[in-house]
């Protein structure tokens, strides 16, 4: 079975939040933005910009990052702990909460989630 992978679109707004961009959400807008130390790793993977393209997966693909998860919130407040290790060579050891849109975006909450920036 092949992981399904898709494309989704981040945006940095004039607030300097970040949110994912998901047309298909049917719970607030205050789910969708991405905090305790997701933010982060968009501003470093995107240089600057106000718009993140990445390619999602659960399975490694080439040029991809990966996004381990190190502690599941299920019993706490839903999503999980994910470490960013390292990003195209550089050592970051970053680590990010993934609220329970994660299981909206992949229908579980998975062990690893493997990304790549779109040109």
């Amino acid at each position: 079975m092949t992981a399904s992978v898709n494309t989704y679109k981040f945006v940095k707004e004039d607030t300097g939040r970040w949110y994912i961009d998901l047309p298909n959400w049917q719970g607030v807008k205050a789910d969708l933005e991405m905090v305790e130390g997701a933010d982060i790793m968009l501003d470093y993977v995107g240089e600057g910009s106000r718009e993140v393209e990445l390619i999602l997966t659960e399975a490694p693909f080439e040029g991809s990052t990966e996004l381990q998860l190190i502690e599941d919130y299920k019993d706490h407040v839903g999503g999980g702990i994910y470490l960013l290790n390292e990003y195209e060579g550089k050592t970051l050891n970053q680590q990010m909460w993934l609220c329970d849109v994660t299981k909206f975006v992949f229908g579980k909450l998975p062990p690893a989630i493997y990304f790549k920036r779109t040109a």
